[in-house]
């Protein structure tokens, strides 16, 4: 039989586990935050889309170079905001550089939620979906017109350019 004692002492250590579990967590996002993966602007974009949360104010914008197969060659992001936002922008930046068109269009709002790996109460996921939902959008942006909605991709164009 299991004594009450030993009980306390495995639930403190899974307890003490969690903490620093989630303390390298936060250590990561603070990581991305200072020093971002691709924070900038695409040399040769061929993609482009912007969006903000007006509840917060925050701002991301993703620039890719897509090539002819569906690869991102170039991904980065600019933008401005909470550390979350950032933060998640830079991680997502960072999991696609040199992936496909399709392995974005696969990756769900959950997979983001995994990626960032803090838990998040709702109104902070939506900083981190974010940079998630710009992607999105940036893979059915293409600068040059040729897009379902040849306006708003000039607008596009002119904003990202």
């Amino acid at each position: 039989m299991i004594s009450s004692d030993l009980i306390e002492k495995g639930k403190s250590l899974g307890a003490t586990m969690a903490f620093e579990e989630e303390e390298l967590y936060q250590e990561h996002v603070l990581e991305h935050y200072e020093e971002p993966y691709h924070r900038g602007r695409c040399g040769h974009c061929t993609h482009c889309h912007e969006d903000d949360n007006p509840l917060c104010g925050d701002r991301v914008e993703m620039s890719l170079s897509v090539n002819d197969g569906g690869k991102l060659q170039e991904i980065y992001f600019d933008g401005e905001g909470c550390c979350i936002s950032q933060a998640a922008a830079s991680m997502l930046v960072e999991r696609f550089d040199q992936k496909t068109i399709e392995e974005v269009k696969q990756f769900t709002a959950q997979d983001m939620l995994r990626l960032f790996g803090v838990k998040l109460t709702p109104n902070r996921q939506k900083c981190c979906l974010l940079p998630w939902r710009v992607l999105q959008a940036a893979i059915y942006s293409p600068v040059d017109g040729q897009g379902e909605n040849p306006g708003a991709q000039k607008e596009n164009h002119d904003r990202c350019l």
